[in-house]
């Protein structure tokens, strides 16, 4: 009954989000500032976490602006840590590795929407892509990054590389970190069983970035974050 019930939630989750990917596709050239854009993905994420009973606790929200230019890194142990974070944000963009881009209808959204596009098959491409990155970021709106860089698979938090940092110093924007707990034990990575469950989100003051110059003061940012979200994370809530 239960995984009756779990092939049916993620039926119906891609077939919704197929069609909203097309609607979105479909804004792309008539609306600029996106608003259409971004109201596609929120609708999609708050239908997705109704239809998997999915409920979210938010602490520390009114130490940001919603809609301000930030940076945002947080942990990552599912796939359901996006929606969450599209629902507390309205216009979060999202950074995503090139080869998503040829998912079709999805990837095509991700790629030509609002969203940030890195390549990392090569080095020099790798930096080219870092700077276009950093460009996009100081653009406006929130951009999400995954400090791991992958989604654990026992829960534990993984060890934090430096690329999201890197990023946060060569944009100058705010860098935010937000801990996620409660998401492993609802879609854990190579399940596909959804456990309807609580997550709850906390949204630590922002941190400066600017005058940040050297890889010394890239880590020290880095090991303070870490810190920060290792304090906050719980396995289990």
């Amino acid at each position: 009954m239960r995984w009756s019930l779990t092939i049916l939630r993620l039926l119906i989750i891609v077939i919704t989000n197929l069609l909203f990917s097309i609607a979105a596709l479909f804004t792309i050239p008539f609306d600029r500032s996106g608003k259409t854009y971004f109201w596609c993905g929120r609708t999609w994420t708050n239908f997705a976490l109704i239809l998997c009973r999915i409920k979210i606790t938010v602490k520390g929200l009114e130490n940001v602006d919603r809609f301000g230019n930030y940076i945002l890194v947080s942990n990552h142990a599912s796939m359901f840590d996006v929606p969450v974070m599209m629902k507390i944000f309205p216009h979060i963009r999202i950074m995503f590795k090139k080869e998503l881009s040829y998912v079709p209808f999805w990837g095509w959204a991700l790629r030509w929407g609002h969203h940030i596009m890195v390549d990392r098959s090569k080095g020099t491409e790798a930096m080219k892509s870092l700077e276009r990155a950093a460009n996009e970021v100081r653009s406006g709106g929130q951009v999400l990054l995954f400090a791991e860089g992958t989604r654990t698979r026992d829960g534990k938090l993984l060890p934090f590389k430096r690329g999201a940092f890197s990023l946060a110093a060569k944009s100058g924007v705010p860098l935010i970190p937000v801990t996620i707990s409660g998401s492993f034990k609802i879609l854990p990575k190579g399940s596909f069983d959804i456990r309807p469950s609580r997550i709850e989100v906390i949204i630590d003051p922002p941190i400066e970035t600017k005058g940040i110059t050297s890889r010394e003061d890239e880590v020290r940012l880095m090991n303070t974050v870490k810190e920060i979200i290792s304090q906050n994370y719980k396995e289990d809530i």
